[in-house]
């Protein structure tokens, strides 16, 4: 029988070694699995890659896990905010460090690893410090700069429903990243609002099939 249900937030984040890179969906605050990310803080791991939209806000969620100190790198297209102080600081004193994409191409990074490309040519950042070190080339009259994809060896997503098989159906804009997200990673856990049984997902609902999740764990009420 198969079930990829998890009882615990971390047993849900087990196995997650140093030096991993890590996809954590989300949109500022919308879609981020924050339970995942607190069990994340406590299970340990350090020198991280993450991948993400931002780089946190304020000092929750993401923010927490960079204040924690456990972050290396990190991969995104909107460092800086009002609130993202956290890191500011650590990106100014050189510790944390930051490759910059593009928002439109950050997601096909994303994707293009899980549909197995091996890389794609796109018009944005031609000519900027973003294209320093690419390939570039001129296809029908306009420069463009080749982008490589971006794998992940875990996916932290946060869904609104899910069933034991890993099928997923999701809140409104809280989907953003994480379908592509869940393809385009080694192992994807998927932080949910309510376990449901097998049947109760609309299957013209259902966005993220269970084949590109390997667990499912449901958050605590005040953890939504």
């Amino acid at each position: 029988m198969i079930d990829k249900t998890i009882a615990s937030l971390e047993q849900a984040v087990a196995g997650i070694q140093d030096g991993a890179t890590i996809m954590i969906g989300g949109f500022g605050n919308a879609g981020m699995p924050s339970a995942l990310i607190d069990a994340l803080i406590d299970q340990g791991a350090r020198e991280l890659t993450i991948v993400n939209n931002n780089a946190g806000n304020g000092e929750t969620g993401l923010a927490a896990l960079l204040k924690a100190r456990r972050v290396r790198k990190i991969i995104c297209s909107f460092p800086r905010q009002a609130d993202s102080q956290v890191f500011d600081a650590l990106y100014r004193a050189g510790d944390l460090e930051l490759e910059l994409t593009p928002q439109g191409n950050l997601a096909e990074r994303i994707r293009a690893a899980g549909a197995g490309i091996g890389g794609f040519f796109s018009p944005t950042g031609y000519g900027t410090m973003l294209a320093e070190g690419k390939e570039t080339r001129l296809i029908d009259g306009r420069h463009y700069v080749l982008e490589s994809p971006i794998h992940a060896d875990f996916a932290l997503i946060k869904a609104h429903r899910g069933d034991r098989w890993g099928n997923l159906v999701y809140r409104k804009t809280a989907r953003n990243f994480g379908p592509i997200m869940a393809m385009a990673a080694k192992c994807a856990v998927a932080q949910v609002d309510e376990i449901v049984e097998l049947g109760q997902l609309d299957p013209e609902h259902i966005v993220t099939p269970g084949i590109f999740v390997q667990r499912v764990v449901q958050a605590p009420k005040e953890s939504k």
